[in-house]
C-alpha cells in the first residue's frame, strides 16, 4: 500500500449523482476524489438514459421518414427504408463517447482525482482501491442499482442462453430481432417497447400489473398505452409469470394457464441498489434494501451521504444529480434539501409523456380543494402543423390560491414542456400567474397556457 491519501469527500460511484457531486464540491472549495469501476456517467450515460434515447431518437427520424408524403414530400422511396442496426449501434457509441470524454474534461477542469476501479469501504473513513488506501473525511455513496432478475423458474438458464436479457443486453445484439416480449410495465418497458416497434420488431409487453406506466396519471397512461396498441404493440397485463424454458414463457392470467415464444426476452422488472461494497459499513436500509437517507441526503452515519439509485427514492438520472449538489452542500455547511415532489419524471415514447408534482388522483386521495385544467392538442396550432395531436396538458392547481400543484402532459415535446412546469411550481406560482405570461404563437407550449385558462373558467381555442 501507498502513503495514506486523505480527501475532504470521497464519491464512490461515477454516474449523474456520482460525477456531479464532484464537480459541485470541487466548486465550493473541497478536496475531492471519485472512484468509478467502470466508464464515467455511469449506467445513465453507458447503458441507460443516453444510449436509450439516442437510439429513440434514429426511431423517430424513421418514423417520420415513411411517413413523408404527409408533409409535401415526395420522391422518396419508403418501401426500401430500414433501420441498420448496426450504424444505430455505432452513432450511440458516439454520443457517449463523447459525453464520457467531455465528463473526463471536467475532472481535470475542476481538480478533481479519478480513480478507475472498484472501491470498498474498509471502515475508520477509509476506501481500499487498486491496492491503494483513501481516506476521507465525508463520503457521498453513488453506487446506483442493478436489473432485478425476475423471480421466475429457468430465468438462470434462459440468461445463461442469450435468451433472457436486461438492457445491457440489448446492446450486444446483433440485428433487431424479429420478435420481443418485454417483461416490465414502467418506464424502460415502455421506451424498449416504443424503439423495438418503431424498428420492425414484433413486441409484446408483458406485466403483472392491470395498466403500463401505474406511477404516472391514469390518463397520460391511457393515451400512451392506446398508441402502442395502434401502432402494433401487444400488451399482456394482470399476467403471473411462472417460467421460460427454451424460447417459450408460460404464464396464468384469468385462471388460465397461457405461453408465449419470442427469439428474446427483456427483462425491466426492477432494481436491486449496489451495496456489495459497504459490507464494513453499519447502514440503516429500508425494507427493500436500499440505502435510508433523509431529504437532506443523510444517512444514519455521520458524514456519510447516499444519492441517486441506490438509496431508491426516485432513480431518475436528473434527481440523482440533484440530491448529489444537496449532499455536497449539507457537507459544507450550507443548508439544503431534496424537494421529490418537483422532480420531473418522462417517458420518452411517442408521444412522450412527461409529469410533475401530483396528479388528480392522488388529489383526490390527499381530500385537497382542487381544480382541474385540461386542453388537449387536438387544438393547437403547433401540434396540427407538426402532425402531432396525440396528447393534453393537464393543470392540477389548490382552490385556495390557485397555485400549480401538479402538471401532467402527453405531447411529442413533453420533455422539454415539463421544465417550465416544474418551473412555476418552485416559485410557487399560480393559474392566475401562468394565465398572464405571454406565449409565443406558434408553440406547443400554448397549451400549457391554454389549460391555465381552463381552470380558471374556459380555454380561449375551444
Amino acid at each position: 500500500m501507498n502513503d495514506l491519501k486523505k480527501y475532504d469527500i470521497a464519491i464512490l460511484g461515477g454516474g449523474p449523482g456520482g460525477y456531479v457531486s464532484a464537480i459541485k464540491a470541487s466548486q465550493l472549495g473541497a478536496k475531492v476524489v471519485i472512484i468509478e469501476k467502470e466508464s464515467p456517467g455511469g449506467l445513465c450515460l453507458n447503458w441507460g438514459c443516453i444510449p436509450t434515447k439516442t437510439m429513440l431518437i434514429s426511431a423517430r427520424h424513421y418514423r417520420d421518414l415513411l411517413r413523408s408524403e404527409e408533409f409535401g414530400i415526395v420522391g422518396v422511396d419508403t418501401s426500401n427504408a430500414k433501420i441498420d442496426w448496426k450504424l444505430l449501434l455505432d452513432r450511440k457509441d458516439k454520443v457517449v463517447g463523447k459525453l464520457v470524454s467531455g465528463i473526463n474534461m471536467l475532472f481535470k477542469k475542476n481538480n478533481i482525482d479519478f480513480i478507475n476501479g472498484e472501491g470498498i469501504v474498509t471502515g475508520n473513513n477509509q476506501i481500499s482501491v487498486n491496492d491503494e488506501l483513501i481516506q476521507f473525511t465525508n463520503l457521498i455513496i453513488a453506487t446506483g442499482a442493478s436489473p432485478k432478475i425476475p423471480n421466475i423458474e429457468g430465468i438462470e438458464t434462459a440468461i445463461k442462453n442469450g435468451v433472457a436479457i436486461d438492457h445491457k443486453g440489448i446492446y450486444s445484439l446483433e440485428s433487431i430481432p424479429s420478435d420481443i416480449v418485454i417483461l416490465g410495465s414502467e418506464v424502460y418497458a415502455v421506451e424498449f417497447a416504443t424503439l423495438f416497434n418503431s424498428i420492425g420488431s414484433k413486441v409484446t409487453v408483458i406485466t403483472e400489473n392491470k395498466s403500463l406506466l401505474q406511477s404516472f396519471d391514469g390518463e397520460l397512461s391511457q393515451v400512451l398505452e392506446r398508441q402502442l396498441k395502434k401502432d402494433g404493440v401487444k400488451i399482456i397485463s394482470e399476467a403471473d409469470l411462472n417460467g421460460i424454458k427454451d424460447k417459450t414463457l408460460t404464464y396464468r392470467r384469468k385462471n388460465e394457464e397461457k405461453e408465449i415464444s419470442s427469439e428474446y426476452f427483456i427483462y425491466l422488472t426492477g432494481l436491486k441498489p449496489n451495496i456489495e461494497s459497504l459490507d464494513k459499513l453499519d447502514i440503516t436500509k429500508n425494507d427493500k434494501g436500499f440505502i435510508q437517507v433523509d431529504t437532506t441526503l443523510r444517512t444514519n452515519i455521520d458524514g456519510v451521504y447516499a444519492v441517486g439509485d441506490v438509496n431508491g427514492n426516485l432513480p431518475l438520472a436528473h434527481v440523482a444529480s440533484s440530491e448529489g449538489i444537496v449532499a455536497v452542500e449539507n457537507i459544507l455547511g450550507i443548508d439544503s434539501k431534496i424537494n421529490y415532489n418537483l422532480s420531473p419524471k418522462i417517458v420518452y415514447s411517442f408521444p412522450e409523456i412527461a409529469s410533475v408534482g401530483i396528479t388528480e388522483t392522488q388529489a383526490k386521495e390527499m381530500n385537497i380543494d382542487y381544480s382541474i385544467g385540461k386542453f388537449p392538442l387536438a387544438a393547437n396550432g403547433m401540434s396540427i402543423a407538426e402532425g402531432e395531436t396525440n396528447g393534453f396538458v393537464k393543470v392540477v392547481s389548490d382552490n385556495t390560491y390557485g397555485e400549480i400543484i401538479g402538471v401532467q402532459i402527453a405531447s411529442a415535446v413533453a420533455s422539454e414542456m415539463i421544465s417550465k412546469a416544474a418551473s412555476l411550481m418552485q416559485l410557487e406560482a399560480t393559474v392566475y400567474d401562468l394565465a398572464k405570461v405571454i406565449h409565443p404563437h406558434p408553440t406547443f407550449s400554448e397549451a400549457m397556457l391554454e389549460a391555465a385558462f381552463s381552470a380558471i373558467d374556459k380555454p380561449i381555442h375551444m
